[in-house]
């Protein structure tokens, strides 16, 4: 069952995690009518080869964060938003652990998660290519811009969405610092 929640499905769980709002927040997600400010983060390899670039951006009742890859490995990556702007290869641990300001645990299957910056897998198809949208209610451009900066982080293998600290998702295969767009 997990494999059809996650793999194929993602955006089904975020449509469960949504479900208990009331009729005004269903509209989380919608573009705001004044758009606001974005931020861009380029993502590289361990070698410092570009592979990629997330775009996020305010919308209604939240955070859009979207994001493009390509030259990965085919199929499912852990993806998270760190709490630190720094990608210092070749782990990239400089990016910290994940964007977690209310203090939860790992993971959307997690009773005490998830954190803030928790997202999807990241499926890749066997052309190496990537996407992945996702909005993330309650937060916010400057959130993710504040303090140290804040980066997004690709691992080599799936998240468990559960397990403490990243999923079990393994090595941080690729990153990007957010910077205003």
């Amino acid at each position: 069952m997990r494999e059809g929640l996650l793999g194929g499905g993602a955006m089904l769980l975020l449509s469960l995690a949504l479900a208990g709002c009331n009729r005004a927040d269903r509209r989380i997600g919608q573009p705001l009518p004044h758009p606001g400010p974005m931020a861009v983060a380029v993502l590289h390899d361990s070698r410092g080869v570009e592979i990629g670039r997330a775009t996020a951006e305010d919308v209604r009742g939240g955070l859009r964060v979207a994001l493009d890859v390509h030259g990965l490995r085919p199929g499912e990556h852990g993806t998270h938003v760190h709490d630190i702007g720094r990608c210092d290869p070749p782990d990239f641990a400089s990016a910290g652990g994940h964007w977690n300001p209310l203090g939860a645990r790992h993971g959307a299957l997690n009773p005490a998660g998830p954190h803030l910056g928790d997202l999807p897998d990241l499926v890749v198809g066997t052309d190496g290519r990537g996407t992945l949208a996702v909005n993330i209610p309650g937060a916010t451009i400057a959130g993710l811009l504040g303090g140290d900066g804040s980066a997004i982080v690709v691992h080599a293998g799936r998240d468990d969405m559960m397990t403490d600290p990243a999923g079990n998702s393994g090595a941080r295969i690729a990153c990007g610092v957010f910077a205003a767009g």
